[in-house]
């Protein structure tokens, strides 16, 4: 039985602009701590990432097509458990000995879970490197336990210890670590998990998805909408609601602060707060008004973004292709780096591969999915269609563009091309369309230790009631976004209290 706590704020009116796991999270936390929530979302379907969609009998995963932290007491288990989830939402543990794959160079590594397997398993193929491995898992541990937000607690932390791993590049400590290159390859070859860049991308997001993973890896039976549809219906039994097909146009805001908003059917929702949990650049479009300076809209839309990318979703024929219990990473260029940076007849230098998760302990895949990021240049003689308007060309152009990934799998999974039975494609207009990131970014605004604080979006606005949440404000992926969540909500909700919440038997 859901709690729903009082006293707090007087029922205060909150609008949450979209209903993805940021906006979901948040309008359940608000609503049992005594808020009067209203999630207002443009599409017709509830879950942004948490989507799912169906072709010709067979489901398909849109984002989080895999979570970590989520065996009986770690992170996730713990947060489901609090959101309401655990009962409706059934996990299917990823093969231990290798939850992931990286296949690079002709040779297949896989990730084992937990620390003494990976040490063992990477020691023994690279036994120079083993002290290197150990400092390695080490600053993992330091980082994940730096943050109090990851590891919830709210105690206090070493501050200073994850402030030197957010202003160190990824390729730098891994160059420091290790002086085999291979190794050095394979441990960073999941970043497209987190779309990585050379120079860029902080080392504590690699330790964080790192540990996140290596603790425990699962896949969601039956489709990760069963998230959004038991916070959908949390929210709902505690008062709150959640609308479909209500796009936000306008936040409106009187000369202190915001008074609502208002969607394009022109219907008008005041709101005592407003949040928003889309992307930067859809927010500054939606702000007519001084109290935000000129600075901060140019912020928002300059800000780096990270790589789009071009998905095959492939129904197999029944009884042709065997369940595959790993996530695989495959680079025909040799190296994980800089697979967004390409020519024409290079792509797809890298990309990724999973299956869909219908029951626990599958022995056949239904379907499954290849992705590898795309320019969204290559696109742009048609911006500005919309989805089922962009004519015959532009099938043609995702018909080759599926048929050359198809390919790429074969080379490492022979009978695949065999086993399909027929596919569909998306591609970074798609991904634009649905979620309304800019150009289609699969994660948002992209992490650069070189802009400094400039590269961060605040979860605070010069509008004293308009708060920010979602995967730009912290990170992408489950942990990234509800640590985000936690942080906005306790603006709201005194932090010392949501832990109690959290941590409430």
């Amino acid at each position: 039985m859901l709690k729903l706590q009082t006293g707090w704020n007087k029922m205060s009116k909150v609008v949450i602009i979209g209903s993805g796991l940021g906006g979901l999270s948040c309008g359940f936390i608000l609503q049992r701590n005594g808020y009067d929530v209203t999630i207002l979302e443009q599409g017709f379907q509830a879950g942004g990432c948490l989507q799912c969609f169906s072709r010709q009998g067979v489901k398909f995963e849109t984002g989080m097509h895999f979570i970590g932290s989520a065996a009986p007491g770690q992170t996730i288990d713990t947060l489901m458990n609090y959101f309401g989830m655990k009962d409706s939402v059934k996990l299917s543990s990823l093969d231990p000995g290798g939850y992931n794959t990286v296949c690079l160079q002709g040779d297949e590594f896989r990730f084992p879970v937990g620390r003494e397997a990976f040490m063992q398993y990477f020691s023994e193929l690279f036994p120079s490197q083993k002290d290197a491995l150990a400092r390695y898992l080490g600053i993992i541990d330091e980082v994940a336990r730096a943050s109090s937000l990851s590891s919830l607690t709210s105690a206090s932390r070493d501050i200073a210890a994850n402030t030197l791993w957010q202003t160190m590049p990824l390729d730098t400590v891994m160059e420091q670590l290790f002086t085999d290159p291979l190794l050095r390859s394979v441990l960073v070859g999941d970043l497209p998990l987190y779309a990585a860049r050379k120079g860029k991308t902080p080392f504590s997001l690699h330790a964080f998805i790192m540990d996140f993973y290596n603790r425990s890896a699962f896949r969601v039976v039956g489709g990760s909408d069963s998230m959004a549809a038991a916070l959908v219906k949390n929210i709902s039994s505690m008062g709150g609601q959640v609308l479909t097909g209500k796009k936000v146009v306008r936040i409106v805001c009187d000369d202190e602060k915001a008074v609502g908003v208002e969607t394009a059917g022109g219907e008008f929702f005041p709101a005592d707060q407003v949040v928003s949990t889309v992307h930067p650049a859809r927010l500054v479009e939606m702000l007519d008004t001084k109290l935000i300076r000129p600075a901060f809209r140019m912020r928002m839309n300059s800000m780096p973004q990270t790589p789009s990318i071009f998905a095959v979703y492939v129904k197999f024929k029944e009884g042709r292709m065997p369940y595959m219990n790993t996530n695989c990473f495959h680079y025909g260029s040799g190296s994980p780096w800089g697979c967004d940076e390409y020519t024409g007849p290079e792509w797809p230098k890298g990309l990724m591969y999973m299956h869909m998760c219908h029951e626990d302990k599958a022995r056949w895949a239904r379907s499954g999915v290849v992705m590898a990021y795309m320019d969204i240049n290559e696109l742009s003689a048609w911006k500005g269609t919309c989805v089922g308007h962009r004519g015959g060309d532009y099938e043609d152009f995702k018909r080759s563009r599926a048929e050359r990934l198809i390919a790429e799998v074969e080379k490492f999974r022979p009978g695949f091309a065999s086993a399909v039975e027929s596919y569909f494609t998306s591609s970074p207009l798609t991904y634009s369309d649905y979620t309304g990131t800019e150009d289609g970014a699969m994660y948002g605004v992209a992490k650069d230790i070189s802009l400094g604080a400039a590269g961060h979006v605040p979860y605070r606005t010069r509008i004293p009631n308009l708060l920010l949440a979602g995967q730009n404000v912290n990170s992408h992926g489950m942990l990234g976004v509800l640590v985000g969540t936690i942080v906005t909500c306790s603006c709201l909700v005194k932090a010392d209290e949501l832990y109690r919440q959290i941590f409430e038997k």
